[in-house]
C-alpha cells in the first residue's frame, strides 16, 4: 500500500497540522477583521488612495525586508534601491525568493500574490514575466488601490507612526471620506525629542517650536510643547504612543540637572552617556504621565541596532535594511523606569517588545510585577517583532507569555509594515496560533472546550486589542 504524507504547498490548511487547528482556524479565526495597531503606512497614500502602477511599486518600494534578501543573493544595489527599471527589480526579487527557504518572506510573498491578485504561480525567475503581466493586469483593472486593499482585508483600525511635529492633516482628511469605514489613527512617536546627541536634535527642536507655536528655551518649554502636541494628537483620535529604545535608558536625576543637560544640548554641545540617560529617563517618565492622563497605551520597542553599515547609511540613509538585533541588558534599567512610573502613579497601559528574543522571558516575568488597576493584561509582552516575526519567533513569544503570564489576554498581531499588501501576516499569525492551540489540545495539555477555545482564538486575533486600546 502506498502512503502519501506530503501536503500541498500553501493549501487551505497551510501551517495547520492537526484537526483541532483546522477547525479553530476556519471556524473562528479566518474571517475575523483586523486591528493593525502598529504600522508604518503613509496616511497621505491612504487619503490619496494610491494607485500602484505595477507589482514592484506595491511590493518593493520601501520594503527593506526584501532589500536585505536581494543583497544577500548578490543583486547589485542598482536593482535594489537604485535606478534600475521596475521590471528588472521585480525579476531580481523573483530570482532571490527561491533561495529564501525557511524565511517567512517566502510564505508572505506567495500569500500576498494569492490573496490580492489570485496568482498561484510559484515565484521564481522563470515565472517572473508571467507574474508581472498577471498582477499588473489586475492592478490596471482597478479595485486594488490603497483603500481597496485595506477594505478587502477587513481592517477596522490602522495606527500609523507619526512624529509629534506632524500636522496630521491626512488623518483629519481621511475622517471625512465617505464609504471608507476604517479608522486611521495617529501614533505619537517622539524619538527625536529623546535623541539629544544626534544631529537631528536641534533642527527637530526648531520644528517642534513651529508645530507647537511656542519658543523652546528651557526644559519646561520642551515638556510643555510635547504635552501640547500629545493633546493635539489625542484630539485627532490617537490612542497609542511608541518609543524606539535601542537601549533602555535609566538614571536618577533632578529636574534641575536635566535642565542644565538640555541647555547644554541647545547650545550645540554633546552630552555624556550618563547625562543622556538622565535626560532620556526623566523625559520618558514625564511622557508616561501624559499618556496615563490621556488613557493611551505606551509601546517600548527595545534592542534594535540601527544603521550598522556606515558606508550604506551615508549613501542610502536610515530604514534601508542595515539594522540588526542588539544585545544590551534590559532588566535593571527597565525595572527602574517602570517602578518610577508606578511610584508616581503614572504608569499607563504598556506594551514591551524586544528585538532580542533572549529578552522575552525577562520581559514576560518583569511585566507581572506591574499588572493591576483592574485592567486585563495592562502590561503586555509585544508580538514577535521584526527579525522575530517568523513562525518560530511567534511561537517562542507566545510560549514565553504562556509560561509567565496570561496568553489569553495577549493583544495579538500587528504588521509593523510600510506595505498595503502585508495584512496576510495576520492570517499567518492566526494559523500559527490555532496550530499551537491544536497541538496542546490533542496532546491533552489543554481541554477540548469549544467555547473557551473560541474565546481565546478570537480574543488574541481581534477582540483583546479592541478592548485594550479602546477602539
Amino acid at each position: 500500500m502506498e502512503i502519501h504524507f506530503m501536503k500541498t504547498f500553501l493549501d487551505e490548511n497551510f501551517l495547520l497540522t492537526n484537526e483541532t487547528a483546522v477547525h479553530l482556524f476556519h471556524e473562528y479565526a479566518k474571517d475575523l477583521p483586523i486591528i493593525d495597531y502598529h504600522c508604518h503606512l503613509s496616511p497621505k497614500e491612504i487619503y490619496e488612495n494610491k494607485q500602484f502602477n505595477n507589482i514592484t511599486e506595491a511590493w518593493l518600494y520601501g520594503d527593506h525586508y526584501k532589500w536585505r534578501m536581494m543583497r544577500a543573493n548578490g543583486v547589485e544595489e542598482n536593482k535594489v534601491t537604485g535606478e534600475a527599471s521596475d521590471y528588472d527589480r521585480f525579476v531580481a526579487w523573483a530570482g532571490t525568493l527561491p533561495m529564501a527557504i525557511g524565511n517567512p518572506l517566502y510564505h508572505w510573498s506567495h500569500m500576498e500574490l494569492q490573496t490580492y491578485f489570485g496568482v498561484h504561480d510559484l515565484i521564481n525567475e522563470q515565472n517572473a514575466p508571467a507574474i508581472w503581466e498577471k498582477v499588473n493586469a489586475k492592478l490596471a483593472e482597478g479595485g486594488s488601490r490603497a483603500r481597496d486593499l485595506i477594505t478587502n482585508s477587513k481592517v477596522t483600525v490602522i495606527c500609523t507612526t507619526d512624529d509629534p511635529v506632524d500636522s496630521l492633516e491626512y488623518h483629519i482628511k481621511i475622517k471625512e471620506i465617505k464609504d471608507f469605514n476604517t479608522q486611521v489613527l495617529p501614533s505619537y512617536r517622539p524619538d527625536k525629542a529623546l535623541e539629544i546627541n544626534r544631529a537631528t536634535f536641534l533642527p527637530w527642536i526648531a520644528q517642534l517650536e513651529k508645530a507647537a507655536g511656542t519658543t523652546i528655551s528651557s526644559y519646561d518649554d520642551l515638556l510643555g510643547a510635547l504635552e501640547s502636541r500629545a493633546e493635539f494628537f489625542n484630539s485627532v483620535g490617537c490612542k497609542v504612543s511608541d518609543h524606539a529604545l535601542d537601549y533602555v535608558p535609566f538614571a536618577v536625576a533632578t529636574k534641575e540637572e536635566v535642565e542644565q543637560i538640555f541647555k547644554s544640548a541647545l547650545a550645540g554641545n554633546s552630552v555624556s552617556l550618563e547625562d543622556e540617560k538622565k535626560y532620556k529617563a526623566f523625559t520618558l517618565l514625564f511622557l508616561g504621565g501624559v499618556y496615563k492622563k490621556l488613557d493611551w497605551a505606551m509601546q517600548y520597542h527595545i534592542n534594535a541596532s540601527r544603521n550598522n553599515n556606515g558606508q550604506a547609511f551615508a549613501k542610502l540613509g536610515p530604514d534601508t535594511g542595515f539594522d540588526s538585533i542588539n544585545d544590551s541588558l534590559v532588566a535593571s534599567a527597565l525595572t527602574g523606569l517602570l517602578s518610577s512610573l508606578a511610584v508616581a502613579d503614572s504608569l499607563p497601559r504598556t506594551i514591551l517588545y524586544s528585538l532580542n528574543a533572549r529578552d522575552n522571558e525577562i520581559l514576560a516575568s518583569l511585566m507581572g510585577s506591574f499588572q493591576g488597576d483592574g485592567i486585563p493584561g495592562k502590561i503586555q509582552l509585544g508580538a514577535a517583532w521584526w527579525f522575530n516575526d517568523t513562525k518560530d519567533g511567534m511561537v517562542s513569544q507566545m510560549k514565553s507569555l504562556g509560561n509567565f503570564g496570561l496568553l489569553g489576554r495577549f493583544v495579538g498581531m500587528l504588521t509593523d509594515s510600510r506595505s498595503f499588501l502585508s495584512y496576510t501576516r495576520h492570517e499567518y499569525f492566526r494559523r500559527i496560533l490555532c496550530n499551537m492551540f491544536g497541538e496542546w489540545v490533542e496532546a491533552g495539555e489543554f481541554p477540548n472546550d469549544e467555547q473557551l477555545l473560541k474565546q481565546l482564538v478570537q480574543g488574541i486575533s481581534y477582540n483583546n486589542a479592541k478592548q485594550y486600546f479602546g477602539f
